[in-house]
């Protein structure tokens, strides 16, 4: 019996030392290692964000503008052209005779203009002579020298040089309207020349050739090759309607800023806010806007999609803290802060606006404040924590 009871004893004791230990680890505590953020105080740009996509500055489509045989291409397909490059050539010499014919229309003109003019001047120098014919003839026929008979006559020769002058400046009228229009149909011809000639009306870069050598092209019928001006360039975007108060405030005040950045993950491009739309569209809610980029290096191309970023103002004093802390639960957005026991506390805070990869709080944190970044999951109202080293973190 005894050996039994030894045994019992010893179980017991073993039962008696494992129930401290599990005490022991109840009451000691493991602190959750987490990576913390300071909350600072600091300038924040106030930000939309939106989808944007490029457009060209200026597109003009290439047509001619008489008909004629397509002769000669001056450029290659894709190459940058300057305003005033020859593009096109058609085929010029019926457009030479043309202004041919008109030139020697008008020359024949002139001279009988000048034809018209010296009869002009022929014919006053006999109206006068009659007059004078005729003032004698009348004093003498007063005076019974001669007969009334030859008087009248006399009469009638001045009506008839006076009739021949008006006739004379009427041809001389209308041998000026025929010049006036032979000059015309010269200038004309000439422009109906110089438009055998196509030349790029814009600097910019040329597209696809849509009509190539040796076709017969009518006056603008079909384009011929379509260009667009790429710098500078457009950035088409819309944001919500809600916000244009602001923007034209902002506007009026100063030229706002725009970011382009491509989804290739290339560097931002900046531009200037320069087009607001005139209305609203009612089935969307949102406004267009452009802005305006000088491109030099290229990066922008028509059509293509990228992010955009307009800066409204800049909030001098804001309160900003890592977006990593920002948690969602039931009852909306919170961080977990770390006070000087090293305990984590769940805190409310409402977010105004989101920069990259920070927040700005609104209202449920101050400057210099510990909030945690990395590890929440762990967490429960007033966990025991340790502080990871981590980058840009006082040491």
């Amino acid at each position: 019996m005894l050996p039994y009871l030894l045994l019992f004893a010893i179980l017991v004791g073993l039962a008696g030392c494992s129930g401290a230990k599990t005490v022991q680890a109840t009451k000691g505590e493991d602190a959750v290692p987490v990576t913390v953020g300071y909350v600072v105080t600091k300038p924040m740009p106030v930000d939309l964000r939106a989808i944007g996509s490029v457009e060209a500055y200026s597109t003009v489509a290439v047509k001619t503008q008489i008909q004629g045989e397509l002769i000669r291409v001056n450029f290659t397909e894709g190459q940058d052209v300057t305003n005033g490059d020859l593009l096109f050539e058609l085929d010029p010499r019926p457009y030479q005779q043309a202004v041919s014919q008109a030139e020697a229309a008008l020359a024949r003109d002139v001279a009988q203009e000048q034809q018209a003019e010296a009869n002009l001047a022929r014919d006053i120098a006999q109206a006068k002579y009659a007059e004078t014919q005729a003032a004698r003839y009348a004093k003498l026929a007063a005076e019974g020298v001669v007969s009334k008979e030859q008087n009248d006559q006399m009469h009638t020769s001045t009506r008839a040089a006076d009739e021949a002058v008006r006739a004379d400046q009427a041809a001389i009228d209308s041998a000026h309207a025929s010049a006036n229009a032979d000059r015309a149909a010269v200038e004309t011809a000439k422009l109906n020349l110089a438009y055998c000639f196509i030349r790029s009306p814009i600097n910019g870069r040329t597209g696809n050739l849509l009509v190539h050598q040796g076709n017969v092209v009518k006056a603008t019928d079909i384009t011929l090759v379509n260009i667009n001006q790429v710098q500078p360039i457009y950035v088409d975007f819309s944001v919500p309607g809600v916000h244009l108060a602001d923007i034209k405030r902002n506007m009026a005040a100063r030229k706002l800023k725009v970011q382009a950045i491509p989804k290739d993950g290339s560097a931002p491009v900046e531009g200037v806010l320069t087009f607001v739309d005139n209305n609203i569209d009612l089935s969307t809610g949102t406004i267009l806007l452009k802005g305006t980029f000088t491109n030099e290096d290229r990066k922008l191309w028509p059509g293509e999609y990228l992010d955009v970023v307009l800066t409204l103002r800049t909030e001098p004093n804001a309160i900003v803290a890592p977006t990593q802390a920002i948690q969602t639960g039931q009852d909306g957005q919170f961080v977990y802060t770390v006070n000087q026991e090293q305990r984590a506390e769940p805190r409310p805070v409402k977010v105004a606006w989101r920069v990259g990869d920070e927040v700005v709080i609104e209202s449920g944190l101050k400057a210099g404040e510990r909030v945690v970044t990395d590890g929440q999951l762990r967490l429960i109202k007033g966990s025991k924590v340790t502080i990871k080293q981590s980058p840009g973190m006082p040491s």
